[in-house]
This record gives structure tokens, C-alpha cells and sequence, in this order.
């Protein structure tokens, strides 16, 4: 059994700088209609989507670079340096090898001392489980500055044709930023994390390939193999995922004491605008009392908390002492919110 030094004195964690980035490459749902068979009003109505950002062919950009490049502004707004940095925690679903995880090559890019680094794959729950992971961290006083890292690059794996239509349209290319530094005062910063997973459902929303067991020779071989490309079963995704964030965000006020009337900010992963809009209304919450951007920039999985977290930050929507509240629900399934007293 785990017994606590209780006379080590406990933190919480607290947010001191955010970061995004994108490519500079818009495509639109106009652009996607040159290329498959669809167009922007099929594509408002089911996602809210309108465009999207998408790494153009021969940019230096992937998810390391990328995140590097979100965390360069954090660590700046932060007012550190990167030596400051103690441990790096890094999410996302699109790395950019097989193995090493990008984490270590944020290490490297920025030139950090040799801190510990690991990589967080949950997918679209990806940057929630990361944060509560750099928490833990903190609170228990292991390290004082995490840098927390989500980002994807989507473009290069998707099944750009009419077939692939259905899950090719939502994604897009992004990363975002997070210094969590200790926050002695108990009552501010992260209040509390909240995960889940349901793995019997991993079927319903995976890339199969390439895999230990389906590895590159394997999948060359059989040119009707299309298991590298993302399979989404959308309906069965979207009941689950209207019924797991009411739960985890429930569960996080409760867990505080605290009732929907004490939300300032919600900001829900941007999986479709349809899911956001549906929470707003099951929890009655006015429009701006939630953020939503995926309309500019698509799905960006584990980048799209942090990359909305900080855009609605950078527009002065998240003030001092403000409740706000993340909330992910993704492949795995897994599911998870954080409460952060601002």
C-alpha cells in the first residue's frame, strides 16, 4: 500500500502559459469538394466544420515540429526558459515514428536539459489524460515545470477520396501548449482530474494498421488492405460520446461541490460542433459560457483542447478565478474532464 509523507507539503498545478500553432495551409470544404464527392453545406450540417489547416507537401512541419513550435510560446508567455522545463509530457496519435515518441524530440528541438519526457496515446482524450499526468506530477511535488504538449498531423494519413469521405473531412493539422508550474495555494489551479476508458468499443473508432501484426510487407502485399486509413463508426461514436461527457463533467463538479452555475468556460474537445452544442443545451449553458472553434480548424485530437483552451485565452474569455472546465471523449473509448479554478 502507498502511504503519503504527510508532513510533504501537497500542491496543486497551475496553468502560466499557453501556446498554439498551425500551419499556414487553409483548405476549405470547397477545396474538399474538388478532390471528393462533398460539399460545405453537407459538411456544416453534420460537423460544423468549415475549414481546416493542413500541412502543405514539403513543409518541415509534423507533430514534433510542430509542438515545438506551440511550446516556444508557452514557455515565453510562461516567463521561462526552456532550461526550466523538468519534465515534458507529450500527446498525440500521429508521432512522428513508429517509436521513438515525439516527447523526447521536443527534448532535443528546444535544447532542454535531460529531463524525463513520455508520450500520452489517447487520442482525442489524449491532452486530458496528459494534463492530469503532469497534476499528478506536481501535486505530489516530483517536479515543479511540465510542459504539456498535444498535437497531430492528420493530412498525411487520410483516405483523401469520396470513400474516405466520412472521416477525412473532420480532421485537421495543429498543436498546441501548456506550462503547469506548482500553485501552493490549494483553492486555484487544477482542481481535480477525472479519466475513463471502455476498451470493448476500440473497434469502433481505430486505425488498424500498421501494427505488430500487420506490419508494411504485410499491408504492401495486399493493395485492398486499407486498415492504415481511420475507420469511424460516427453514430455509435456520437451516442457514446453525448453520454460520457455529461457523466465526467458531472463528475468533476461533484467532485468539487461545485453545479453547472459555477461554469465560466467549458471548452469540450472539438470532435463536432453538433456534440458541443448538444452538452450546451442538456446543461443550459449560454453560448458564451462555452468555446467552441472547430468551425476554423477542424479536429486536431489531442491538440484541439489546448489549441481552443488558448485561443479563447488569448480573447480574453478566461479572466482570474474563473471555473473552467476541459472535457475529451475519443477512441478507446476513453473520456476524461479536468476542473481548473483560473
Amino acid at each position: 500500500m502507498l502511504v503519503l509523507n504527510k508532513s510533504k507539503s501537497m500542491y496543486n498545478s497551475k496553468i502560466i502559459g499557453l501556446g498554439y500553432y498551425v500551419p499556414d495551409n487553409v483548405v476549405t470544404n470547397d477545396d474538399l469538394s474538388k478532390i471528393m464527392d462533398t460539399n460545405d453545406a453537407w459538411i456544416q450540417e453534420r460537423t460544423g466544420i468549415q475549414q481546416r489547416h493542413w500541412i502543405p507537401e514539403g513543409s518541415e512541419d509534423t507533430s514534433a515540429v510542430m509542438g515545438a513550435k506551440a511550446a516556444r510560446i508557452a514557455i515565453k508567455r510562461a516567463g521561462l526558459t526552456a532550461k526550466d522545463i523538468d519534465f515534458i509530457v507529450f500527446a498525440t496519435l500521429s508521432p512522428d515514428y513508429f517509436f521513438p515518441g515525439c516527447g523526447v524530440q521536443i527534448q532535443d528541438m528546444l535544447e532542454m536539459d535531460t529531463v524525463g519526457a513520455i508520450d500520452i496515446r489517447n487520442q482525442c482524450s489524449g491532452f486530458v489524460y496528459a494534463i492530469s499526468t503532469a497534476d499528478q506530477y506536481i501535486k505530489t511535488g516530483m517536479y515543479k515545470n511540465v510542459l504539456v504538449i498535444g498535437a497531430e498531423f492528420h493530412s498525411n494519413g487520410l483516405d483523401k477520396t469520396t470513400r474516405g469521405r466520412g472521416v477525412s473531412i473532420i480532421f485537421g493539422d495543429g498543436a498546441g501548449a501548456a506550462v503547469l508550474t506548482r500553485e501552493e495555494d490549494t483553492s486555484k489551479g487544477i482542481l481535480s482530474t477525472h479519466l475513463h476508458s471502455q476498451g470493448k468499443y476500440a473497434d469502433k473508432l481505430i486505425v488498424a494498421s500498421p501494427s505488430i501484426r500487420n506490419w508494411v510487407p504485410e499491408l504492401l502485399a495486399n493493395p485492398e488492405d486499407i486498415s492504415y486509413f481511420p475507420y469511424m463508426d460516427g453514430q455509435f461514436v456520437f451516442k457514446n460520446a453525448i453520454v460520457r461527457f455529461s457523466e465526467v463533467i458531472k463528475e468533476g463538479l461533484d467532485k468539487n461541490n461545485l453545479s453547472v452555475t459555477d461554469i465560466d468556460m467549458l471548452i469540450p474537445h472539438q470532435a463536432n460542433l453538433r456534440i458541443a452544442q448538444f452538452i450546451q443545451r442538456k446543461f443550459g449553458l449560454r453560448d458564451d459560457q462555452v468555446f467552441n472553434n472547430i468551425m476554423t480548424f477542424g479536429n486536431t485530437t489531442a491538440a484541439s483542447i489546448i489549441i481552443a483552451l488558448t485561443e479563447a485565452w488569448e480573447k480574453g474569455k478566461i479572466k482570474e478565478n474563473d471555473t473552467v472546465v476541459l472535457a475529451a471523449f475519443g477512441s478507446g473509448f476513453t473520456w476524461g474532464s479536468v476542473i481548473i479554478k483560473w
